[in-house]
């Protein structure tokens, strides 16, 4: 399974849609990046293939970045795979 993370303005943590194969991860990411470089303010509605009731709908001028990764990655201490924030919990 593989997660792509959106980093949205004003938004303390990313927005997250996964997909079953490498193919299609690779076929959202290309499809954020060519909304994020159009200059164009239109919407991008992702669904989620992990939880099939997920649906995601954000201004493409508002994405700040893309991160796409493995599930099977490398975890940090907290079970999470790396991301754009990290936040130390004691």
């Amino acid at each position: 399974m593989f997660t792509i993370d959106l980093t949205v303005r004003n938004t303390p943590f990313p927005i997250s849609v996964q997909r079953k194969t490498a193919e299609d991860a690779e076929a959202v990411y290309q499809l954020i990046l060519a909304a994020m470089t159009s200059g164009k303010p239109e919407i991008v509605e992702l669904k989620c293939e992990g939880k099939t009731e997920k649906k995601i709908a954000v201004r493409a001028s508002e994405i700040s970045g893309v991160q796409v990764t493995q599930k099977d990655s490398a975890t940090t201490a907290s079970g999470r795979p790396p991301g754009f924030f990290a936040l130390a919990s004691e």
